[in-house]
């Protein structure tokens, strides 16, 4: 990119954390910075107390013409749809539009390994990030880990590499951004009330490679017939394959064959890489995630022995099938990232032991059908609650689970499963759904949780 941002007027969109920290590079940067939130009950004190000490323009209600009149640049968090009227008026009058990705890129100095998939990002750019970090002194790990692009990228340099975790919603307002190795690890429904139909939100996922060219690669899950037909008829870059149902028939690839991650090419296994038993991360999920680890940490060149130390050494992420505590025979599990039906059918099919399941939340207006069918025998009773708990109910209903209980907040979620559970049981929480309407995010959801959990 080669646009000067040196006292261009820049309009910032939100005022959350994105928001704040895309102001504070663009104040970097030299830019006159507007920070605009359409929600009137934001308080203006408040945003600025956020900024420090940078003094910044604050918006709060209604966007005047005057100031979208002189933006030359708009900058929009990953919360407000590419589609939104307000961003579409800005596009006519001929504005550019970048989001946080776009514009943290305008600052990178070093490369980029970018990380996308309905399921297992955050694991993935974690461990993926222990990998890199202990073979690159400058390791940068971003995303939705409590680390911002914005917020790091004015530490890297020509010898840094940037480990970075990439959402839908913040691939819709790439152009230039450009990885020389990513990965899309899955896709199944998700998002669709921002996204509406599967092909758009497919091709958003897929925009994470788009500007890679034959000397960049990108990591795929063969076993996803989208990404398979994607890697084989349209990805411009070297592609690596990782599954665990099907051997490639062409290229690089890990492969999941009994317990052992074997890496191959061009449907020849060739070397046992790890035992899984030999890792602390458990369920099928996981084994693809570590899979998509491994083939991006070859391609970068780390040693095989050093990928191997890390796999073994790493621990799930908080709030994705996290061990919480064992409480009168009864194991305790926080998986409240298990936001969408398929992430948490992963987490239900790596369950061991019986299950009370805690299920429900905002309603992103996807079905539950195949989140039941995942109950088999291991799921013995369903505590539901949010906006979705009697959508929840009726789909069990529908398929003949009929030992659902209605909870009015976490504290009674917790306390039914409690009383539901019988020694040797495991309580999930893995709600298939948003948390937004009951809570501010997953991790708020997770952490109530596991505070009720540590109180019984």
């Amino acid at each position: 990119m080669d646009m000067d941002l040196k006292g261009k007027k820049v309009t910032v969109v939100g005022t959350g954390i994105s928001g704040i920290g895309a102001a504070k590079l663009l104040n970097h940067a030299g830019a006159d910075v507007l920070l605009y939130d359409a929600n009137p009950n934001i308080n203006p004190q408040i945003v600025q107390e956020r900024m420090g000490e940078i003094k910044t323009r604050i918006l709060i209600g209604e966007m005047t013409e005057e100031a979208a009149r002189e933006t030359q640049l708009l900058v929009i968090s990953p919360g407000v749809p590419i589609d939104s009227p307000l961003v579409e008026e800005f596009r006519k009058q001929g504005t550019p539009v970048w989001g946080e990705i776009e514009l943290a890129w305008h600052f990178e100095k070093g490369k980029v390994i970018a990380i996308t998939g309905t399921n297992g990002k955050t694991t993935t750019t974690a461990l993926t990030g222990a990998i890199l970090g202990a073979a690159v002194k400058d390791t940068f790990v971003v995303g939705n880990i409590g680390r911002s692009y914005t917020g790091e990228v004015l530490k890297t340099s020509s010898d840094s590499v940037t480990v970075a975790e990439i959402s839908s919603f913040q691939l819709e307002s790439v152009s230039t951004f450009h990885p020389v190795i990513s990965a899309i690890l899955n896709i199944s429904p998700d998002h669709l009330d921002r996204h509406h139909t599967m092909e758009c939100y497919t091709q958003t996922k897929e925009k994470i490679c788009m500007n890679e060219g034959p000397d960049d690669a990108v990591v795929l899950n063969f076993d996803d017939e989208r990404l398979r037909d994607f890697g084989t008829n349209e990805a411009k870059c070297q592609v690596v394959w990782f599954a665990r149902k099907e051997i490639p028939k062409h290229g690089a690839f890990a492969y999941l064959q009994g317990d052992e991650i074997w890496i191959g090419r061009d449907g020849a296994l060739s070397e046992a890489f790890m035992n899984v038993h030999d890792m602390k991360l458990i369920g099928a999920h996981n084994y693809e995630n570590v899979m998509a680890a491994i083939c991006m940490a070859r391609l970068w060149g780390v040693d095989d022995d050093i990928i191997r130390a890390q796999i073994r050494e790493f621990k799930a992420v908080e709030h994705r099938i996290e061990y919480v505590r064992e409480k009168d025979g009864v194991v305790y599990y926080n998986d409240s990232k298990g936001t969408n039906p398929d992430a948490s059918i992963k987490a239900i099919e790596a369950m061991n032991r019986p299950t009370v399941l805690i299920g429900g939340g905002f309603d992103k207006q996807l079905a539950f059908d195949e989140y039941v069918e995942a109950f088999k025998d291991t799921v013995k009773v369903l505590v539901v609650l949010g906006q979705t708990a009697d959508k929840l109910e009726a789909c069990a209903r529908s398929h003949g689970f009929t030992n659902v209980i209605h909870a009015k907040d976490m504290k009674e979620c917790v306390e039914i499963c409690a009383r539901e559970a019988k020694p040797g049981y495991a309580v999930l929480l893995s709600p298939a759904c948003a948390s937004w309407g009951m809570f501010d995010n997953y991790e708020q959801r997770g952490r109530i949780f596991k505070k009720y959990v540590n109180e019984l």
